[in-house]
């Protein structure tokens, strides 16, 4: 009995030295992420202000109109068929 106790204990030391290693692995690898994960959190958080202060955008878009009424047009009318676009994309995906 004392021979198996030694056995298991062995075995879980491996073990627990090997995920330790996989561990560390998956920290390096997933480096390579961070920039990307970095620009997510910034686009996240210019949502979130964008969510927490919609008079300010709201009076921005209307000044912009007021100003340059033909430059809004033109950018409202990109935005609209980009989320059109966006749209018939998701649509897509969802039938697959």
């Amino acid at each position: 009995m004392n021979e198996r106790r030694l056995r298991l204990a062995l075995k879980r030391e491996r073990l627990v030295e090997r995920s330790r290693a996989l561990r560390r692995e998956a920290v390096a690898q997933s480096a390579a992420l961070e920039p990307m994960l970095r620009v997510g959190d910034r686009i996240r958080s210019g949502a979130d202000w964008v969510r927490a202060n919609p008079g300010t955008v709201a009076a921005f878009v209307v000044g912009i109109a007021v100003i340059r009424p033909r430059r809004a047009w033109r950018w409202g009318m990109r935005l609209w068929s980009g989320w059109r676009l966006l749209q018939r994309l998701q649509d897509r995906l969802a039938a697959r």
